[in-house]
């Protein structure tokens, strides 16, 4: 029975796979027009299996085409000499391979040939494909080369070089065309900063599974089982993922593998949100080489956080060298407007809970003295949420810690009032039983945080106070986005670090909806009566920087 896969490659008899016709097609037609084409993209992002797919079509098609496919994963650590022993050593075994499948027998010269050549250079490398040009005759060369960035450092410029005569060698060359694919791009691979010898490549985008190709992978699984998923659980999967292929497929396999929904039962929201909540909590590879990435570089932090904080957004621009490492992570993408955007809504998640305190020193303060019930006050008797108390016992509790908010540890300043906030609601629906999860407006000063509780919905949508036409206009994008979710009441938190703040609470209807709005002052420095003292206050972003 098939399954879905998150653990490397995917193979079509026993994976369900998001079909990808229109890129294959394209990248087919590449081949066929004889393009060295590069592909780098973060690691499970499902390049193995689109390459290797897609050059199985190839040759099913046209058998002209003779594959050579290999990965350099192992040979990171090798010498050059050593590399180049175990990259013959691999080319051998793959053209056995091809006539192997061909169910042909390699000719008796291409047999003694291969037996008695040698690769110890990217010269040799060259000439090598130069004479297998002979015996293959009229068959093209197509040469994919998986994890190419782990080429040792002492063999990548030569390679490099020798791929470039090659191309520039003639329309017969061999090989005739050639794919590499890895996390880092040329530039980065190119140790010493000059110039690349591989100018020639053709850069292929391998992009994020669209909702339909998420409809139809998961279509694949109703079709083969009988269980079908709510048309709002298909959006769902596609929009906090943003089509990531892994998440993708790590959200379906908890829904169709590890919660029992019965194989009768159509998957709805309820299940949805279980499946989500269990990803973001859980160990998932996925996102520890993400949260492994963004600490690897102090300067990560102060970036990401500018993007998800700042109206104006951050340029993509990937002459800058911290833009260009988080996009080859895959933490950040360009957006439509040529701005930076986290990569999805679960990436921002776990980001931001990489960045927050595991205790904040606040958690005491969260409710005055005459709560005895904590969270579950905030629970009405009919189990619904009394998010109106929920919200302004969390902005008296702003004003309770007064200028304690600066002690928060390794916080920039002007995030530790959504940090405060995302800590506060994440522990109540623990409490409570619900869960949480942030929405797609994630680079424009925006977070949209929405809690499932008792399958109903609430919205809070979150900002940094940046004047009044802008805290304005924030509410009418909120009241469109509530519109859109067929909700009929929303919450806006506003946080206002000015040193002459304005604290608001409004409630106001707009465009059918009802809109409570809260504007909480954030404290900006210790109060002189304690200054000099013992208190040890966070450093603000200008002087971490």
């Amino acid at each position: 029975m098939k399954r879905f896969g998150t653990e490397g490659r995917l193979y079509p008899e026993d994976n369900y796979i998001a079909p990808r016709t229109k890129e294959t097609a394209d990248f087919i037609d590449r081949i066929k027009q004889g393009k060295y084409i590069v592909l780098f993209a973060p690691r499970q992002t499902g390049k193995t299996t689109f390459f290797r797919l897609a050059l199985d079509a190839l040759t099913t098609e046209d058998l002209t085409y003779f594959p050579i496919q290999l990965n350099f994963e192992e040979y990171e650590d090798s010498t050059a000499a050593d590399f180049y022993f175990w990259f013959y050593a691999d080319i051998r075994k793959e053209i056995e391979n091809v006539f192997q499948k061909r169910e042909e027998v390699p000719s008796e010269t291409l047999t003694r040939f291969l037996d008695n050549a040698k690769i110890i250079d990217h010269v040799s490398t060259r000439m090598f494909f130069e004479k297998l040009a002979d015996f293959l005759k009229n068959q093209k060369v197509v040469l994919i080369i998986d994890e190419f960035d782990a080429i040792p450092r002492g063999a990548v410029k030569g390679f490099l070089r020798s791929l470039r005569r090659i191309y520039l060698s003639g329309r017969e060359r061999c090989p005739y065309s050639v794919g590499i694919v890895g996390v880092k791009n040329i530039i980065q691979l190119n140790y010493d900063r000059s110039i690349s010898p591989f100018n020639i490549q053709d850069e292929f985008h391998l992009p994020n599974f669209t909702l339909e190709q998420v409809k139809e992978l998961l279509g694949q699984y109703t079709e083969a089982v009988g269980q079908g998923f709510a048309p709002e659980v298909v959006t769902s999967i596609h929009k906090q993922t943003a089509g990531q292929p892994v998440l993708v497929n790590r959200l379906a396999q908890i829904l169709t593998e590890e919660m029992d929904i019965p194989k009768t039962e159509t998957i709805a929201m309820e299940h949805f949100t279980v499946a989500h909540t269990r990803l973001l909590h859980s160990r998932n590879t996925n996102i520890v080489h993400l949260t492994t990435n963004i600490r690897k570089d102090a300067r990560f932090e102060k970036i990401i956080m500018r993007i998800t904080a700042q109206d104006e957004g951050v340029p993509f621009n990937l002459h800058d060298e911290i833009i260009d490492e988080l996009s080859t992570y895959g933490v950040i993408s360009k957006g439509a407007d040529g701005l930076c955007d986290i990569a999805n809504p679960i990436y921002l998640y776990a980001i931001l809970q990489a960045f927050k305190p595991t205790v904040n020193g606040l958690e005491e303060a969260y409710f005055a003295e005459d709560n005895l019930m904590g969270f579950r006050t905030y629970l009405t008797d009919i189990g619904q949420i009394a998010m109106e108390a929920l919200l302004d016992n969390f902005r008296d509790f702003i004003t309770r810690v007064g200028f304690r908010i600066l002690q928060v540890p390794q916080t920039p300043r002007e995030s530790v009032g959504r940090h405060l906030l995302l800590s506060y609601l994440d522990q109540f629906v623990h409490v409570v039983g619900g869960s949480m999860y942030l929405e797609v407006y994630t680079g424009r000063g925006r977070i949209d945080i929405l809690i499932m509780h008792n399958t109903r919905k609430y919205i809070v949508e979150t900002k940094i106070w940046r004047g009044e036409i802008r805290y304005q206009a924030g509410k009418q994008q909120l009241a469109a986005y509530l519109t859109s979710e067929g909700a009929t009441e929303g919450y806006y938190v506003v946080f206002d670090h000015r040193q002459k703040p304005e604290p608001r609470v409004e409630r106001e209807k707009m465009a059918g909806v009802s809109i409570r709005s809260y504007v909480i002052p954030v404290v900006q420095e210790v109060p002189s009566s304690i200054k000099g003292s013992r208190l040890q206050v966070t450093p603000t972003e200008e002087s971490k920087s």
